[in-house]
């Protein structure tokens, strides 16, 4: 993946993988009240105008109402340019006749700004008709750097919290040791947040799809600061090896049924560990997370590097 693309990938991925995410987040900017479970229908991202293709950050339904974001990672007072340009390609789609009149229908649009903190407001063209008369295409701005870790636990804006990580990308994370702790104890607040609402209410995948996400970004933006990145990891990553462990293990187990019990297990826990190192865990660490002897693991590691 290229660095100045995974921003937007990230972004897709939420919509696609965590389309429920989503929701609150309309809520917020819109001033709706749909329910977490209402269905989200995607619609194509590819619009073709006279110049060309044209492809939007995201495009989709909700109770028949048609919604665009577009992701953005720098501040930038022209991105209201080609959000025109591409409500207008939208709306040409849903072209009507009704009443012996042709209607087209702009979508809810806002831009997502990654970066800057100038909260939430308008961006606006004003477009003057022929005769005189005016129109003012608005569309509102949500900056994730306004939102405190509070408002986002407590609103469930956790669409946004791969990105949140970025208030922190210019802070000197490896030489301060208190910017370092208190980025922890954000992070640790917001992972118990999680563990309530995802796995409790056992919605595993979810939490494990928005995990790897918010360590995706983090790789990313603390690639220069080992000392913040593995701290940030052992926070964040421990509870997602500890669920990919089980899930190993169980598969393990059910193998264990068809196969023998005992070659079913040591066969999901050599997959376990496998994937315990390629997370780059040591053997010391695999032995405490798997509560197994340090002489076992080393024998599973040594058969599985073979």
């Amino acid at each position: 993946m290229a660095n100045n693309t995974i921003f937007d990938d990230v972004f897709r991925t939420l919509l696609e993988k965590m389309p429920e995410l989503a929701v609150p987040l309309i809520n917020e900017v819109f001033g709706t009240s749909y329910p977490e479970d209402i269905q989200l229908i995607q619609k194509r991202n590819d619009h073709q105008t006279k110049q060309g293709e044209i492809i939007t950050d995201s495009y989709f339904l909700i109770a028949d109402k048609a919604y665009h974001i577009e992701c953005q990672s720098t501040s930038d007072s022209s991105m209201i340019i080609r959000m025109i340009e591409y409500d207008f390609s939208i709306s040409l789609e849903s072209l009507r006749l009704e009443d012996g009149k042709y209607r087209m229908y702009f979508p809810n649009s806002c831009i997502l700004f990654l970066r800057g903190n100038a909260g939430r407001k308008m961006l606006s063209i004003e477009m003057v008709m022929p005769d005189g008369s005016t129109t003012e295409y608005k569309v509102p701005a949500i900056y994730v750097g306004h939102y405190t870790k509070n408002e986002i636990l407590q609103k469930k804006l956790f669409f946004l919290l791969p990105f949140y990580i970025i208030r922190y990308e210019k802070k000197a994370l490896d030489t301060q040791d208190q910017e370092l702790q208190k980025m922890l104890e954000e992070y640790q607040e917001i992972e118990k947040c999680l563990e309530e609402e995802f796995l409790e209410e056992g919605k595993e995948k979810a939490y494990r799809d928005l995990m790897e996400l918010i360590l995706r970004i983090s790789d990313y933006i603390l690639r220069n600061k080992e000392k913040a990145r593995k701290g940030l990891g052992d926070v964040m990553g421990g509870k997602v090896l500890e669920l990919e462990s089980d899930r190993l293990i169980q598969e393990g187990l059910e193998l264990g049924r068809t196969q023998g019990l005992k070659q079913g297990i040591s066969q999901g826990l050599a997959q376990s560990v496998s994937a315990l190192l390629r997370k780059g865990k040591t053997a010391e660490e695999i032995a405490d997370l798997l509560d197994l002897s340090l002489d076992y693991v080393q024998k599973i590691l040594k058969e599985v590097q073979q």
